[in-house]
């Protein structure tokens, strides 16, 4: 390829970058008006849920997709669905439907997320080259996601939530085409290893699965979650089993004997978890309680952006001076500062401790992620390193999907509690109360109790996100304890 033609298909794959980067935060910014326009709020875990459940199931088999069928390809069939899934939430008249073309986005995000750095790597094969190409991609990505809140609140608030969705379209075509022209892959001569479609199967049926059963607690017949629950374990016994013969699964087993990495990867479960609690809720605080529009509301996520920026930016530096466990416990502390902050404001707190709270953990989530990210690698098997650093994605994406969901019950239990307790207040009139365009049709006696139902859950919601964070803290601890005791013997070994 030329230099020209490199040049342009990185531009088309930093293009589907920051198409993600601004899905993330402008969804979570026109929430608040979508539930309000479909009367969906008891179904809003699902919304963020099934974009992260697709994401995470669809990840590992993109790559296997591409070694068959070329990268090329699959990053293309990967786009494609990425746009469907846009095109139709703007078209969705209804939650169910939204939540149907969000599945079929996230699973067209899968691909978009991964393939890029396998493309990466077969273009720039100067590592140094390389490296500042992904330099390029995580500015692209911080970027979007700065913009993100922005933008969402403008198209909310000028236009409406639709063209959240149909802004995805004409940049990703723009992507495809880019990248159909341009990008000049070879044949892959390697034979692939046989895919391992059992196990595939068997992970997204048990996640599916589990997904529901958790979604519909205090919803559905007690019977059937239980029954959800059971098929849910049966699956995971059945993926073991089948894991442990495949030529090369999914899940290799042999990563859990590894406890460093164990260590890394509940701390990558446990801290992705919590955040999504901001990512998701903090909007629809501005909005719901303090009565902003959709643009200020998402502006709640900016300050969030920067730091996670800043924070990835000083690893390197702190590394002179500190362990890789330290570092980590630095992130955490921070997380734990904000999600504190969030826990002891009431309902009359001001828009500016919202901001600054984000701050705190947009930090030390952006330590913690690119500390992990790298401890992961080196805390691995040299063989193990390339499935590791996919499976880390992996529950990354699960975490959040699962976080979502038991968030989702919080609220929705919540805002139950409130309504049987005021008879005059309805679930469609709380759907109502983070919609700035709408909420002046509420009676306005009513909306300081509405306000304390939504605020009841929302405490609630960020509480677990406190506790998850103090478990974080000390697990992390465990991991210095191991982390000086490898350091020891490696000094024994040496004298």
């Amino acid at each position: 390829m030329s230099k020209r033609a490199i040049f342009i298909v990185t531009f088309a794959l930093l293009l589907s970058n920051a198409m993600g980067g601004l899905d993330n935060t402008s969804v979570n910014t026109a929430l608040p008006a979508i539930i309000s326009d479909l009367h969906g709020i008891q179904l809003i875990g699902w919304v963020m849920g099934v974009f992260l459940l697709g994401t995470a199931i669809s990840t590992p088999l993109w790559s296997k997709l591409g070694e068959h069928i070329g990268n090329k390809g699959a990053y293309q069939w990967a786009a494609f669905l990425f746009i469907l899934g846009s095109f139709l939430q703007g078209m969705a008249p209804s939650m169910l439907f939204l939540i149907a073309a969000r599945t079929i986005q996230g699973i067209g995000n899968g691909g978009m997320v991964s393939l890029p750095y396998i493309i990466y790597a077969k273009m720039y094969k100067n590592p140094r080259k390389r490296m500042q190409v992904l330099g390029f991609v995580s500015a692209s990505f911080s970027t979007a996601t700065i913009i993100g809140p922005l933008v969402g609140g403008y198209i909310v608030d000028s236009f409406s939530w639709h063209w959240i969705f149909y802004i995805n379209v004409p940049i990703g075509l723009i992507s495809v085409v880019l990248v159909q022209i341009f990008y000049k892959s070879t044949p892959n001569r390697i034979h692939a290893k046989q895919v391992d479609y059992y196990g595939a199967a068997l992970m997204t049926m048990a996640i599916v699965a589990l997904l529901g059963a958790i979604e519909i607690v205090g919803k559905a017949n007690p019977w059937l979650v239980g029954g959800l629950f059971l098929i849910t374990l049966v699956l995971v016994v059945l993926l073991i089993k089948v894991e442990s013969s495949a030529e090369d699964p999914i899940i290799p087993g042999r990563l859990f004997k590894n406890r460093p990495l164990v260590i890394d990867f509940v701390l990558f479960t446990l801290i992705w978890a919590a955040f999504i609690s901001f990512n998701i809720y903090g909007p629809m605080w501005a909005q719901g309680i303090l009565a902003t529009t959709a643009l200020i509301g998402g502006a709640t996520q900016i300050p969030a952006s920067v730091t996670d920026f800043l924070g990835s930016g000083l690893v390197a530096p702190g590394r002179r001076f500190m362990s890789p466990q330290q570092v980590i416990m630095l992130g955490v502390i921070t997380i734990v500062i904000g999600f504190g902050m969030l826990v002891l404001a009431g309902i009359k707190a001001p828009y500016w401790l919202i901001l600054t709270a984000g701050a705190f953990e947009g930090f030390g989530q952006g330590m913690c992620f690119n500390e992990l990210q790298i401890k992961v690698q080196q805390d691995a098997d040299p063989v193990d390193v390339p499935v590791a650093t996919s499976f880390s994605f992996l529950i990354r994406m699960l975490s959040q999907a699962f976080a979502a969901a038991i968030f989702g019950i919080i609220l929705n239990r919540a805002i139950a509690r409130g309504v049987s307790q005021f008879h005059s207040i309805t679930v469609k009139m709380m759907n109502q109360l983070s919609d700035s365009t709408k909420v002046h049709l509420l009676p306005t006696s009513l909306i300081p109790d509405m306000r304390r139902i939504m605020f009841n859950g929302l405490h609630n919601i960020f509480l677990l996100s406190f506790v998850l964070m103090i478990i974080s803290l000390v697990i992390n601890l465990w991991g210095l304890h191991l982390e000086k005791v490898k350091f020891a013997k490696q000094k024994s070994d040496a004298d």
